[in-house]
């Protein structure tokens, strides 16, 4: 198992929320749980995965994900079974397609 963590400082915090979790823990795939994060300015990826020596491509698709949606107080886990970069990125966009928007906010 490899472990991964990226934080990177946001701009749009959404409203409180309960966890959400989507996907599945399974080959080919992942789950995604979104959490309040601790520090409303910033958004931390944890990741879990079988598929070791990945971390420049993980890097890349948590940096895809946050120069889209530039969330703030978000804690995000990923569990992964060997998903392709497109269903993690899928995954993640679900996830914060779930998220309550702030006033005036994104995301």
């Amino acid at each position: 198992m490899e472990y991964l963590k990226f934080e990177f400082a946001g701009q749009h915090a959404p409203q409180k929320f309960e966890a959400i979790l989507v996907g599945v823990v399974g080959s080919g795939n992942l789950e995604v749980l979104m959490e309040q994060g601790a520090d409303p300015a910033h958004c931390t990826i944890s990741i879990t995965t079988s598929a070791r020596g990945f971390g420049p491509i993980w890097e890349a698709v948590a940096q895809n994900f946050h120069a889209q949606h530039q969330l703030g107080g978000v804690a995000i886990s990923i569990n992964d079974m060997g998903a392709t970069p497109a269903v993690v990125s899928l995954r993640l966009d679900q996830a914060a397609a779930s998220l309550p928007i702030a006033e005036g906010g994104h995301p």
